[in-house]
């Protein structure tokens, strides 16, 4: 069995895949909070017992991580508590993508997973990848496998506190799609902002992408992450694939063991 960690801005992802490559279960714990290597371990721990999984099946573990504050104790939890020293997501390991980023070591651990994933799962076209995470992130790949590049937007949750924070009359409301374009009060007016600007911003992005990038060929939308599911009405995307990231750190382990 391999354990698949990304560890997020706002919360750790993980998930366990068979030897067949099918995912078998996924959990989620805050990032936002800074906890030891024994609350890591015991919380992977008890998290695989609570699905029936014991924790000597691990023979595998895969991490990618955006917050470096993170990495280091769960790391130490992994070999700790499975004996394991987890594969890092970092330079110098196997991806079969040709990154054309000026810097490649700028391009975030979730980015390149979700290329990795991507390009296996639907290959030989133009992709673009959109994660609604605490930012959203746009990712294009050409049907070579080379990563472009992508664009960074604060995500939905993030420019809702920006409202809430730069403001002083603007209150915390749940992020929802909402019922008409014209709010007829406050937090309908701020829910249906954030998310029509949002679907525009998307729209505008790959049509511009389309025209830039992909040539006779139609551009592939492949969308993640928690807040991606609000858009399944308005198709935003050919694909919905909210294990994403995960699929693509099991494809990191694989191309590298």
């Amino acid at each position: 069995m391999i354990l698949t960690i990304d560890i997020g801005n706002t919360q750790l992802f993980g998930g366990l895949f068979d030897d067949a490559g099918t995912l078998q279960m996924r959990f989620r714990k805050s990032s936002q909070y800074r906890f030891s290597s024994d609350e890591y371990g015991l919380f992977l721990v008890d998290v695989l017992r609570q699905n029936g999984y014991a924790p000597d099946s691990i023979t595998g573990i895969v991490i990618g991580s955006v917050v470096p504050e993170c990495l280091h104790p769960v790391r130490a939890a992994c070999i700790r508590y499975f004996n394991t020293e987890p594969m890092i997501l970092a330079a110098g390991l196997k991806t079969g993508l040709k990154i054309q980023y000026r810097n490649p070591l700028e391009v975030g651990a979730d980015r390149i997973a979700n290329a990795i994933a991507a390009v296996h799962a639907y290959p030989n076209r133009p992709l673009l990848l959109v994660d609604f995470g605490t930012a959203t992130t746009f990712c294009v790949i050409s049907p070579k496998k080379e990563y472009l590049g992508g664009l960074i937007v604060p995500g939905l949750r993030l420019s809702m506190h920006a409202l809430e924070e730069g403001t002083a009359k603007l209150p915390t409301v749940e992020i929802k799609r909402p019922d008409a374009l014209v709010g007829r009060s406050m937090i309908e007016s701020i829910q249906s902002g954030l998310y029509y600007s949002t679907l525009g911003a998307v729209n505008e992005i790959k049509a511009r992408v389309k025209a830039e990038y992909c040539g006779d060929q139609p551009v592939f939308a492949v969308g993640t992450g928690g807040f991606a599911r609000l858009y399944e009405e308005d198709k935003l995307f050919d694909v919905y694939e909210p294990d994403l990231v995960l699929q693509g750190l099991y494809r990191l382990y694989v191309l590298n063991s």
